[in-house]
């Protein structure tokens, strides 16, 4: 007879209830941001990070958008973002808990280093965003307690780059470089110019000559390139700067001025529909 752990029961429990987040930072991975959520009716915003984005469900249902596609995904199932990929995330009938870490790339880099014991040639990256892994992901859940409890350095050093790099053993992949049309290289120039420029409120006249594109013609080619208008991936790249300003201790008061938000309450609402958490709990964290 199967002795049921206290584990399996806490992820067979329904999910009900308030949402609850938890966002820290652990030291023992040059301060990797790590999430544990359940979350109800929270929706996420199209939006990207600057390093990967790894995670797992453990309970119900999320469907989201990442590249352009659309699924839904449950228990056993992953989620692999490389850095600028745009998704969003929407709870399925009964919501969902999952767990999510995000590597930089070199952290990335340097545990494969160190697993494999040799220099990693390229540029790691994964060429599917959704898999399924039913194995691999209760190793992930595991070693992402023994991260969240706060478990001895060698356990979770041991736990948590034995899962990295078995990971990108099984599904990782060096990032080829495409060649580009003339248009994609008119919305990379434009998607520059915002990045260069996130603090100012740009107009489309502005951002089309840029691009040397129609305003109607940079929208489309914009989305089709990168998933998102170009006014949602100024937002987002306006959150991803208000996350390294909140990291170095600042205000979010200072922090939604400095990175061009109307007010603090818009900056709390953008922030909060791309991170799941607010700028104070992300700050504290």
């Amino acid at each position: 007879m199967h002795t049921i752990s206290q584990e399996e029961a806490t992820e067979a429990m329904p999910l009900k209830g308030a949402e609850r987040t938890r966002f820290w930072r652990d030291p023992r991975f040059n301060g990797m941001e790590c999430l544990s959520a359940t979350f109800i009716t929270h929706e996420f915003a199209p939006h990207a990070h600057d390093t990967f984005s790894i995670g797992a469900i453990e309970a119900g249902s999320q469907i989201s958008t990442i590249k352009g596609e659309r699924s839904q995904t449950g228990p056993g199932d992953f989620y692999l973002i490389n850095p600028d990929e745009v998704h969003d995330g929407h709870p399925g009938a009964d919501g969902y808990r999952y767990r999510m870490i995000y590597p930089s790339m070199e952290l990335f880099v340097d545990v494969l280093e160190d697993v494999t014991g040799r220099a990693f040639r390229g540029t790691p990256s994964f060429s599917r965003q959704r898999l399924t892994d039913p194995e691999l992901a209760d190793a992930f859940h595991r070693a992402h307690r023994t991260l969240e409890g706060k478990a001895g350095a060698l356990e979770a050093d041991e736990s948590m780059f034995s899962f990295l790099a078995t990971l990108f053993q099984r599904h990782g992949s060096a990032i080829i470089v495409p060649v580009r049309s003339r248009e994609s290289s008119a919305v990379r120039r434009a998607r520059d110019y915002l990045i260069e420029n996130y603090a100012r409120d740009i107009g489309l006249d502005e951002l089309a000559k840029v691009a040397g594109l129609s305003r109607a013609h940079l929208i489309r080619a914009f989305r089709r390139e990168f998933h998102i208008t170009p006014h949602a991936f100024l937002t987002d790249k306006r959150v991803r700067e208000a996350r390294s300003l909140l990291r170095l201790g600042w205000s979010a008061a200072d922090t939604a001025y400095h990175c061009g938000f109307a007010d603090q309450a818009h900056f709390t609402r953008h922030f909060k529909a791309r991170t799941g958490v607010t700028p104070g709990a992300f700050r504290a964290g």
